[in-house]
Order: structure tokens, then C-alpha cells, then sequence
């Protein structure tokens, strides 16, 4: 029989305070950055020229179809060595998520702005807008709407995906879990407690992406 004992989580409040609050910091900056990039290569993307929509291509499809824990252990490893230029694991971790969210969020914006019927873009150069005008004043507002529910999703994600900062020592929430268990003697209870800190954090968040998604499918419907 094993004897559960959660006085240890008490003990070691500060620590697991710190731990959460790196990983909410990182979420909100991956999330900012990678929305930043991703407006903006999901726009080059649209671009008929070949020199611009080849490269941004490639970085979308090397960042997709990798692993984002060995995009992350590359970038601490094998980037500085490559350029010659020392990192933290902090500033690696950042760079790495980052891009690597860029790279899906990117792939939304791109097909929410594709998606856009056509006939309006047409509409709009008949009454003398320039593309700029086009984009933000017809196009955007409207791709916004079909956009959110899976960049709400991909956010999400992004949380998720901060417990792979442990890796390379970033204190985290996990990480700071890693080092109690070590002190304690008691993985157990330091483990369920990461699980369910985040399973409270992702479950109102994916909910209300689920939300999200119903209501647009109702407007679509109607």
C-alpha cells in the first residue's frame, strides 16, 4: 500500500510559484512571437514571388515536419556551434517554440485569408483600394473569424509544448517538479501535481477553443 503525502508540495510552494510562472511566461511569449511570425510568412506566403513564397515554404515545411524536442535540443547544441555565437538555454527554448509555432500559425493565417471568396478581393480593386487597403479594411476582419478557433487551438498547444523546456534545464514548471521529486523522494505526488496544474490550465482553455469552433460552425450554417 502506498501512503500519499502532499506536504512536501506546501514545503516547496516558492519553487513550484517560480516553476509555473516561467511556464506561463513562455507560453504568452512563444505565443506573441509566433503569431508576429506567422502573420508575416503567412502573408509572404501569398506572394507570387517565387524568391519570396520558396524560402518562406521551406521554413514552414523544416519546422512541421520536425520534432519540435529535437528543434529545441538542435537549437541549444548545434546552432551556437554553427554560428559561432553562445546562447542560453532560455534564449534557445524561446527561439526554438517560436519558430516553431510561427510555422503552424503561418499555415492558419495563410488558409484563412485564402479562404476568403475571391469576388471581394475583386470588389474592392473596382473601388480604387490598394492591396494594403484591401487586406486590412475587406480580407482580415473577415479571415479573423475563421482564423481564431485554430490559433486558439495552436496556443494551446504551445502550452503543452513548454514542459519539453525541462530538457534543457529551463526552470519550468516540470523542471521545478524534477528537482522536488529529487529532493523528496516522492514522484509520485511532485508529478501528479505538474499533471494536474496543467490539466486545470488546458482544460478551460480547450473548451472555450471547442466553443470557439461550434459558434463558427453555427454562423457558416447560417
Amino acid at each position: 500500500m502506498y501512503h500519499w503525502d502532499f506536504a512536501a508540495l506546501w514545503q516547496f510552494r516558492n519553487v513550484i510559484a517560480v516553476g509555473f510562472g516561467y511556464t506561463l511566461a513562455y507560453t504568452v511569449a512563444c505565443v506573441l512571437l509566433g503569431l508576429l511570425l506567422g502573420l508575416l510568412v503567412g502573408l509572404g506566403r501569398l506572394s507570387t514571388n517565387p524568391f519570396i513564397s520558396g524560402p518562406l515554404r521551406a521554413y514552414v515545411e523544416v519546422f512541421r515536419c520536425t520534432p519540435v524536442l529535437v528543434q529545441l535540443v538542435w537549437f541549444y547544441y548545434a546552432l551556437p556551434v554553427l554560428v559561432g555565437i553562445e546562447m542560453s538555454a532560455g534564449t534557445s527554448a524561446l527561439l526554438a517554440l517560436a519558430l516553431y509555432g510561427g510555422a503552424f500559425y503561418s499555415e492558419i493565417i495563410r488558409g484563412g485569408i485564402v479562404s476568403i471568396d475571391v469576388g471581394q478581393s475583386e470588389a474592392g480593386c473596382a473601388l480604387g483600394m490598394t492591396r494594403f487597403q484591401l487586406m486590412r479594411r475587406v480580407i482580415l476582419p473577415q479571415a479573423f473569424k475563421r482564423m481564431t478557433p485554430p490559433l486558439v487551438s495552436q496556443s494551446i498547444m504551445q502550452l503543452k509544448n513548454t514542459s519539453l523546456l525541462s530538457v534543457l534545464a529551463v526552470p519550468d514548471l516540470l523542471y521545478q517538479g524534477q528537482i522536488i521529486a529529487h529532493e523528496t523522494y516522492r514522484p509520485l505526488e511532485i508529478y501528479t501535481m505538474v499533471a494536474v496544474i496543467y490539466f486545470l490550465i488546458l482544460l478551460p482553455a480547450t473548451i472555450w477553443a471547442k466553443r470557439l469552433e461550434n459558434r463558427l460552425t453555427a454562423q457558416q450554417g447560417a
